[in-house]
């Protein structure tokens, strides 16, 4: 993952709807919920709720397909692991810090 990929996905899981959401998501996969079927969870009015839901599918972090009168949202749990990897791949590797930058904090 790129950071512009990695800013835009965290952008989008930085409103507590959506965060709400994707983590009830995640806890689905890999079948996914109905947009109703959040709501139910959530309690989120569903008159902005799929504003939130169309976040974070052009994030790129959950797919949605229709189901005869209902959409169903799953989680792209690659999409989830590739960001997890993005924060956590250099983990305790290290830093270099010049002494002079130190020096100037």
């Amino acid at each position: 993952m790129v950071t512009d990929d990695a800013a835009k996905c965290f952008g989008e899981l930085g409103h507590v709807h959506r965060l709400e959401a994707y983590r009830l998501l995640v806890k689905a996969a890999p079948d996914g919920l109905t947009v109703g079927e959040i709501q139910e969870h959530l309690g989120v009015p569903k008159s902005t709720f799929s504003h939130h839901l169309d976040r974070l599918a052009q994030a790129g972090l959950i797919t949605q397909h229709r189901e005869g009168r209902s959409i169903r949202c799953v989680a792209d749990t690659a999409r989830m692991d590739a960001l997890l990897g993005y924060i956590t791949n250099e983990c305790c590797t290290g830093v270099t810090v010049s002494r002079e930058a130190v020096l100037l904090g």
